[in-house]
């Protein structure tokens, strides 16, 4: 497994000219909703014309530095949704960064319209999504983490619930429930993750855009990946650390035919990544795979038995 030093990615950027620690967002004491552009016509709602109460932020507390990264390639039509459901969090202490990789869609535009609210953006041709994701992170002064893909938005209010919940826990990862939403159908459907146990961390069970961590324990993704790129993450970035659920949706999730997730388009690739992943120079094979399913199916009816999702 071949990692990338994101210090040398770093290292590009302020030899580009790039002052760091990059400028935060500043949401003022009305909050974001003015000072956006205005919401395309007929879009109401959350992040549309609502804001998450810039008063939920005491100012009497130093809120911790959250860093935030979207990487972003040809999702023009997802990519304003995702912007503002950021920025209208109205968190104190943000940095924002926006990676796009060279969109040939109406992508540019939007970034080009909020541009003046983002702590860092850049559109220029890059190796993929996990490139965008280590370059965003290597420019990263946030003491906590988390990244939203340019077809995915926060609820509101998520961000003050996440910080509360890691300084009055001491956790270095928060995870939560995740909806998602079919763009064609209009249905909603929510994803509730059981405990993330150690034993069972190989079980793909996280909803990516509905966690967090703290930087202390961050690590790059592998830029071979293409699909699993997050699953494969857990893998290192998790085991062995403290963290907590929130038992509640943070996030929702754009289902539609080009996301990698359902895109029948991409069955070759999560295959690829599959061998990639539990190959002898990575993960390695998984010869108890059979008992870890089983016991996972098992510990699946407790908890609907009991309630307990």
């Amino acid at each position: 497994m071949n990692l990338p030093d994101l210090k040398e990615y770093r290292n590009h950027f302020i030899a580009k000219g790039v002052q760091l620690p990059l400028p935060v967002v500043a949401p003022g004491g009305q909050g974001m909703l003015e000072r956006l552009p205005r919401p395309p016509d007929g879009k109401t709602g959350w992040p549309w014309d609502q804001q998450a109460d810039p008063e939920i932020y005491d100012d009497q507390i130093a809120w911790p530095r959250l860093t935030i990264v979207t990487p972003s390639y040809n999702q023009g039509d997802f990519l304003e949704q995702t912007i503002r459901s950021v920025l209208l969090q109205n968190y104190p202490n943000l940095e924002y960064i926006l990676m796009d990789g060279g969109s040939t869609d109406h992508s540019s535009g939007i970034i080009e319209k909020y541009a003046p609210h983002l702590s860092y953006y850049q559109s220029e041709k890059d190796t993929g999504q996990s490139n965008a994701i280590n370059r965003g992170f290597s420019l990263s002064s946030g003491d906590y983490h988390a990244w939203i893909n340019s077809d995915d938005f926060y609820l509101k209010g998520v961000f003050n619930k996440v910080i509360r919940r890691f300084t009055n826990s001491g956790v270095d990862f928060i995870y939560g429930y995740g909806n998602g939403y079919d763009v064609a159908s209009g249905d909603t459907t929510t994803v509730r993750v059981m405990p993330f146990i150690d034993y069972f961390i190989k079980i793909p069970t996280l909803v990516q855009p509905s966690t967090f961590w703290s930087s202390g324990i961050h690590e790059p993704v592998w830029e071979d990946l293409h699909c699993a790129l997050d699953f494969e993450l857990w893998l290192r970035l998790v085991k062995g650390h403290r963290r907590a659920l929130i038992k509640e949706p943070l996030s929702v999730a754009n289902i539609h035919d080009q996301a990698k997730t359902h895109s029948a388009n991409m069955k070759v690739k999560w295959e690829e990544d599959h061998h990639k992943i539990w190959s002898h120079d990575a993960h390695g094979p998984v010869p108890e795979w059979k008992r870890i399913v089983f016991l996972n199916r098992i510990r699946i009816k407790l908890y609907k038995i009991f309630k307990l999702l």
